[in-house]
């Protein structure tokens, strides 16, 4: 539970709220919608001006017709009228049609920028962030921003030219009734939407937030169940759902609360204003000073006047929900992505010489996980690592990747500063294949030609051949077009490797990189996979990752990495020689490979 409740998270809420910022970032992505905002446009002020002759039409049919009992021109001003409601109605419907087509636009421009800044950022910035929270940004926070700018946006301008044009027709018409109206309703609603926005905007913030850390719970929840089954922790998994449900019900209450009262603190004061108009208007008929036509007519436009201002106040509450989600979008927004030195120049074919010169590097300050480690990898040499967990070992390869930056130190390859070479171009040279393979959705072919995108359908084969897939995946029911369920599921974690090196064969690398690809299957299945990796290794620069020593005996360079430093280094008999750790873990694991084989020649027996 203490991840979700992180500093983090709370920060996050208590974060400075930049509005006005806020607001332009997004008219930035709504003004790309031109042409819908200029026909939105027209249609709002043909509809105001609809709306602001109603009135007219019914004092006058009151003044001209009604109370002198005048029944001739009667039935064409209702006709009238009734073509003016209905224009007005039909003017409505349409702007919400163009207007909720733009904000869709809108939100595919904004979703798409997110997306790819996500695809951009450095791996350290999803270390610290839980991935269901990012996923509550990109899903109902965006989906929050898109019910303002389909809804709002035309009842925003609307209302807003509604209410100075009703405002300035009932000056013209009689200025001390429009006095009266426009004084009261509108300092009282400025008075009390003032005091409620500032406890409404807060409180959204922090339901956007807590929202973010349900879904972060529920993912990794998804994501974890055969743990959850085989440890029996269903009951505690959910006691913690609901502690994480109940902070988000608890905010939602807090933030719905405020701004549910909005609604009925402004029909009190609006009908609090139509009594006094009413009066007032009442007392200057009874005097001689207006007709009864104009104070029906000042009712009807003090409802339209306090209706827009109504509206509004009720949107700008809603819109606080839209602003902490387009907060917190645009904080990935701003997010730096990975970037490339200035001076990079183009990566021609490399040879894979390979140099780490006093090299450190660490995850967090004051914590280091590298401590000037060297090493030379010349063309086509393996060089294997090994240690215990925690030692460094990955960390040598993400370094390799440019994953992560160094601290200090050099990374040269084939003689260049692996700062000065472009990232895309670096990576498009490396093959990886790791212990944890990810496979796609899709069917066997896609996720072998990920290695290679312009691959024949002849290649993908060969190179299954020579990972020793090929076999598994003949004995499919559709073979190569089999569809793997999310991350492969439906196949053997040895089945999963051999596409995986598969693809990186297909992908024809110059530097290989194979992190611990063969601890987690069975020793039949590692002898299989070893053929491949072989294969694979022939002529390439590889740098090997293992526990299992049987794995790299044959490497030229082994180095054993302990806290973060270079221990001991030679080949697998200098290393036997120098009696320390490599031939202490030799010592203990041979006694198991010769029971592993034992096992694999009386199951070749059997079979």
């Amino acid at each position: 539970m203490g991840r979700f409740g992180s500093a983090q998270s709370c920060n996050e809420v208590q974060r400075p709220q930049k509005t006005v910022g806020t607001i332009l970032r997004i008219w930035f992505y709504l003004r790309r919608q031109k042409r819908s905002l200029i026909v939105t446009a027209l249609m709002v002020v043909c509809t105001v001006c609809l709306d602001l002759a109603g009135p007219i039409l019914l004092g006058q049919v009151i003044d001209e017709h009604v109370v002198p009992r005048n029944l001739t021109g009667l039935p064409g001003i209702l006709l009238l009228m009734l073509l003016v409601y209905a224009g007005s109605g039909l003017l409505n419907m349409l702007q919400s049609y163009v207007m909720a087509g733009a904000a869709q636009r809108t939100m595919r421009d904004l979703r798409a920028d997110l997306f790819s800044k996500l695809l951009h950022l450095p791996l350290n910035f999803f270390d610290r962030r839980i991935h269901g929270e990012l996923m509550s940004r990109l899903t109902s926070d965006v989906e929050n921003i898109n019910q303002v700018l389909s809804n709002c946006v035309t009842q925003i301008i609307s209302g807003s030219l509604s209410t100075v044009g009703v405002a300035i027709a009932m000056f013209i018409i009689n200025p001390r009734l429009a006095a009266v109206s426009v004084v009261t309703i509108s300092l009282f609603t400025i008075l009390g939407n003032r005091w409620l926005a500032a406890k409404t905007r807060v409180r959204f913030r922090v339901q956007q937030a807590a929202l973010g850390r349900l879904y972060g719970f529920m993912e990794e929840t998804i994501g974890v169940q055969k743990v959850i089954k085989a440890y029996g922790q269903e009951k505690v998994f959910t006691e913690q759902f609901d502690a994480v449900n109940e902070e988000f019900r608890l905010s939602g209450i807090r933030a719905q609360s405020f701004s549910g009262l909005t609604g009925p603190m402004m029909n009190t004061i609006h009908n609090t204003a139509y009594a006094i108009v009413a009066g007032v208007g009442g007392f200057m008929a009874i005097s001689g000073m207006t007709t009864v036509g104009v104070i029906a007519m000042f009712i009807s436009y003090t409802r339209q006047f306090g209706r827009p201002m109504n509206e509004i106040a009720i949107l700008y509450n809603l819109l606080q929900s839209a602003m902490a989600g387009a907060e917190r979008v645009l904080e990935i927004i701003d997010e730096n992505p990975e970037v490339d030195a200035h001076h990079v120049e183009p990566l021609q074919k490399i040879r894979g010489d390979v140099l780490f010169d006093r090299v450190s590097f660490s995850y967090r300050p004051d914590v280091p996980v590298l401590k000037e480690v060297s090493l030379h990898a010349r063309p086509g040499q393996t060089i294997a690592l090994i240690g215990p967990t925690g030692a460094g070992k990955t960390t040598i390869v993400n370094l390799l990747t440019r994953f992560y930056e160094t601290d200090s130190g050099r990374i040269l390859v084939d003689g260049r500063d692996l700062r000065e070479i472009p990232k895309v171009e670096l990576r498009r040279q490396l093959g990886i294949v790791l212990q944890d393979t990810f496979l796609f959705s899709g069917t066997v072919r896609e996720n072998i030609r990920y290695g290679r995108l312009d691959a024949t359908d002849e290649e993908i084969v060969e190179a299954a051949r020579l990972s020793n897939a090929d076999t598994f995946i003949h004995l499919l029911p559709l073979g190569y077009e089999t569809v793997l369920t999310e991350r492969g599921s439906n196949f053997s974690h040895g089945q999963r490797q051999m596409l995986a090196i598969a693809r990186a064969i297909l992908a024809d690398p110059a530097i290989l990189i194979l992190d611990e690809a063969t601890s987690s299957v069975d020793t039949r299945t590692e002898k299989h996979i070893q053929e491949a990796m072989h294969r694979l290794m022939e002529g390439r620069t590889s740098f090997v990752i293992a526990h299992r020593l049987s794995t790299i005996r044959g490497a030229d360079k082994i180095l054993v990495i302990n806290h973060g430093e270079v221990t001991e280094r030679g080949t697998h008999s200098e290393l036997l020689a120098q009696r320390g750790f490599y031939w202490r873990l030799s010592s203990s694991q041979w006694k198991d490979s010769q029971q592993d084989e034992i096992a694999v020649i009386e199951e070749d027996c059997l079979v």
